[in-house]
């Protein structure tokens, strides 16, 4: 019989990352210094503590080595566990920022190779799965996106990471925000294996509720809401929806400090003890 974990508190240690330094930053406009500043100060929001039931519940659950994970949503802590103990693999994906030409702050992104196996096609943020070499988050994803568009990691500026998100296959999903001074100084080069196109857009496009639309979803007795943006640039038109646009709602209400100007309806449940490596959400 498959049991649904309560909603538990969490207390998060922020984790260590090694930030590079402002002088990363020559070039780089006063307005991205300064939110280089405040990022560095971020610290990923735990989620809502309830009872000291719960407090006891996690506490075992630390102590037997299960993993707490994010469901596509911050701040929704997740348990997982497949015969006896199932940790997802982790991943980090690069919100790498920089000033475009009219002084707003636009995010780099990719269009996936339709070549490959898993959400081919689809708009994704530069990342990917963490390797043995990886010293932590950032390495991951800085390094993923050497591979995939040529980035070099000396030209990106890590400040700061995000609560982490589950995927739909729960994979851990780690989003590092990194800011790019100057624009010119990165020449994208696709893995055509990879992906199909990098572009860019707006940050700000994710807490507005302009060229969105919502799908209502339910999993384990829980609803919630998946989001679409559509963006077009250069006469090509995009879709950005899912975890990715999930993360990206997320990062633009961090850096521009306001919540988003639509309903989130983000889920709170936990994975059952139950769950396989082959689930998948809905």
């Amino acid at each position: 019989m498959i049991s649904i974990l309560r909603r538990v508190p969490l207390t998060l240690s922020p984790p260590v990352y090694k930030i590079m330094e402002s002088s990363n930053m020559v070039g780089g406009s006063q307005r991205l210094l300064n939110l280089a500043r405040q990022l560095r100060l971020y610290k990923p929001s735990p989620p809502p503590s309830d009872d000291y039931d719960d407090v006891e519940e996690r506490r075992i659950e630390e102590a037997a080595g299960k993993v707490v994970s994010q469901v596509g949503f911050a701040e929704s802590a997740t348990s997982v566990e497949y015969e006896g103990r199932f940790r997802p693999k982790r991943a980090a994906v690069l919100i790498c920022l920089f000033e475009g030409d009219a002084g707003d702050l636009r995010v780099i992104l990719t269009k996936r190779s339709s070549k490959l196996s898993t959400h081919s096609g689809e708009v994704s943020l530069p990342g990917g799965k963490q390797e043995e070499g990886d010293k932590d988050d950032a390495d991951t994803a800085t390094r993923e996106a050497n591979e995939e568009i040529g980035m070099d990691p000396s030209l990106v500026n890590v400040v700061t990471v995000l609560e982490p998100f589950l995927s739909k296959h729960l994979l851990r999903v780690v989003p590092v925000i990194g800011i790019l001074s100057d624009k010119k100084t990165f020449e994208p080069v696709p893995n055509a294996d990879e992906v199909d196109a990098v572009f860019d857009a707006p940050l700000e496009m994710f807490i507005k509720d302009e060229n969105r639309r919502s799908e209502e979803r339910e999993w384990m007795g829980q609803k919630y809401l998946i989001h679409f943006f559509d963006y077009e640039m250069e006469n090509k038109k995009y879709l950005i929806w899912g975890l990715t646009a999930g993360i990206l709602i997320r990062a633009a209400s961090v850096v521009f400090q306001q919540p988003p100007a639509f309903l989130e309806q983000k889920p709170n449940f936990k994975v059952p003890r139950g769950v396989d490596k082959d689930t998948i959400m809905p």
